[in-house]
């Protein structure tokens, strides 16, 4: 159940939740040139970042991204891509995917078929590149997704500077637990750069993004996410957030978008579609309540006018091999 005690939740934090790290498809290589790497699986995220050298990152339809030393690059799935010395390389591309990670393919480090004698990153003209494959699942995680552009990049010199230092240092040796700690350097390492991102100069963030910043707004949106299951008003949602109801009414709209009320029945009805999913043994009056409405009934109407079906019709196809 969702507690009804405020803790700081916003809404990035809930959209990247379940974009975890856990086991990835994890690659830390040194390549002398000529080298193609094409990365087949297609995830919904994969990050892409050069310790050191440099090399072109070349998604599906789309054109080649430079990506220098301590740069990182997020490629948007489902498209492929692959990671070449330089366009238009004679080599031939080496496909990768998860398979790599299991041990007979040399387990995280994917020291098969990367020209990786693990020994000698330091030499001229070799480039040590690190990617990791997210599995992003749920429509909370979707909704992340569809903020994002195919590929996007952040520059060298930035807040994920110091998890890169410390994914080098853990990728130089071999030590028990050592996938944990990759998985978690990851997941800081994937926020680093999607915060970069959002904040960057000149960009066209998500409306919820940038209204998170605004004094008023942004409480009303944790107050929302942090208890989407209260039996909101806009005249307590207001008073929460220690304004008018005109004031909030106002501003909200005009940052966010749409009004709270819809905005949290929109964002109840995204956390209902996961639950339908994950808690197959709850029914739909089980859900219904779960994120705010005592009458199922109502709960359906709603869950139908947002997301096009209703409750029980949405499991069946979401949870159908």
């Amino acid at each position: 159940m969702y507690s009804s005690k405020l803790t700081e939740v916003d809404a990035f934090s809930d959209l990247i939740r379940g974009v975890r790290a856990h086991g990835s498809l994890f690659g830390s290589s040194t390549l002398s040139p000529p080298w193609a790497l094409h990365f087949v699986d297609g995830a919904p995220l994969t990050l892409c970042t050069v310790l050191t050298g440099s090399g072109w990152i070349v998604p599906e339809h789309r054109p080649p991204e430079r990506l220098r030393a301590r740069e990182t690059i997020v490629v948007r799935g489902p498209g492929t891509f692959t990671f070449v010395d330089e366009v238009g390389t004679r080599a031939e591309p080496i496909a990768c995917g998860e398979h790599c990670a299991t041990p007979e393919q040399g387990g995280t480090r994917h020291r098969r078929g990367w020209h990786d004698d693990g020994n000698d990153s330091g030499r001229d003209g070799a480039t040590t590149l690190i990617v990791g494959a997210y599995p992003v699942r749920g429509e909370i995680s979707r909704r992340l997704l569809d903020a994002l552009p195919v590929v996007l990049r952040v520059d060298a010199g930035g807040t994920a500077d110091p998890v890169l230092d410390h994914l080098a240092a853990e990728v130089a040796v071999d030590t028990p637990g050592q996938q944990v700690v990759l998985d978690r350097l990851l997941d800081w390492l994937l926020v680093c750069t999607l915060r970069e991102w959002l904040d960057r100069p000149g960009g066209e963030p998500p409306a919820w993004w940038a209204a998170q910043r605004d004094p008023v707004v942004g409480r009303a949106l944790r107050l929302l996410h942090a208890e989407p299951a209260a039996p909101w008003t806009v005249a307590t949602l207001a008073e929460r957030a220690g304004v008018s109801r005109s004031t909030l009414a106002k501003r909200f709209a005009d940052l966010v978008g749409e009004p709270p009320l819809t905005y949290l029945t929109r964002w109840r009805m995204t956390l209902a579609a996961d639950l339908l999913v994950e808690r197959e043994a709850a029914t739909v009056a089980d859900i219904a309540r779960t994120v705010g409405y005592s009458d199922p009934f109502g709960f359906s109407a709603a869950f139908k006018r947002v997301r096009g079906v209703n409750p029980s019709d949405f499991r069946r196809t979401a949870t159908t091999p």
